[in-house]
């Protein structure tokens, strides 16, 4: 049975951080693959085109052959739900190990997702560290325990462990702001330098308040 994981975001833009988090996965369990998954058109925050975000995303992954990037969420129409994801990626992955790469702060969330009870035992849970100055590794195993055991009180399990990655404070937010000043140099570092040129040849962020 081969070992895969899922790891699902914005990535507007995909940066080092987000690549970190990815290489720390392979390097922790092993996994055949990453499997990128941008999301489609997100009605909760603004986001630039999929199709920039996808663009830039296989242009920060393409050197890695562990990491692909799937269309699985662009091609969906309407709402688009995480279990839908994994159920639909097991039709192209089958006898198929699953693990979900995800962020402290969406885990905690977690219990809320449509059919999130389910989902959490389909796969096991790969966390990234909140990037929080003063939070330690305890508190944080704390929060996932809290999860834990409101799936427990449900009846429901849930398989998780944290990725040992270097606490890189960079965020797409950041980034984001940086590339508005229209600077060359403003997000120099932050992500992959294709990625640079692409979002300065684009003009991508440039209007962007945030």
């Amino acid at each position: 049975m081969q070992q895969l994981a899922i790891f699902g975001g914005t990535f507007d833009p995909v940066h080092w951080g987000h690549l970190l988090v990815a290489q720390a996965a392979l390097y922790q369990v092993p996994l055949e693959k990453v499997i990128w998954v941008p999301s489609g058109n997100p009605p909760h925050k603004k986001a630039v085109s999929f199709e920039h975000r996808l663009e830039m995303l296989q242009i920060a992954t393409r050197e890695n052959p562990a990491f692909t990037v799937s269309l699985v969420e662009g091609n969906r129409a309407g709402k688009s739900y995480a279990i839908n994801t994994l159920l639909d990626l097991s039709t192209f992955y089958p006898n198929t190990h699953w693990y979900w790469i995800v962020g402290l702060d969406t885990f905690q969330t977690l219990p809320r997702w449509y059919r999130g009870h389910e989902l959490a035992q389909m796969c096991d849970w790969l966390i990234a560290p909140r990037l929080v100055g003063g939070e330690n590794i305890t508190q944080s195993e704390l929060i996932c325990k809290q999860i834990e055991q409101q799936l427990e009180k449900k009846s429901h399990s849930i398989r998780w462990q944290f990725l040992d990655i270097p606490l890189v404070g960079v965020s797409s937010s950041l980034i984001r702001q940086r590339a508005s000043d229209r600077s060359v140099n403003a997000i120099r570092y932050l992500v992959p330098e294709a990625v640079r040129s692409y979002i300065t040849a684009h003009n991508l962020y440039s209007d962007n308040p945030e």
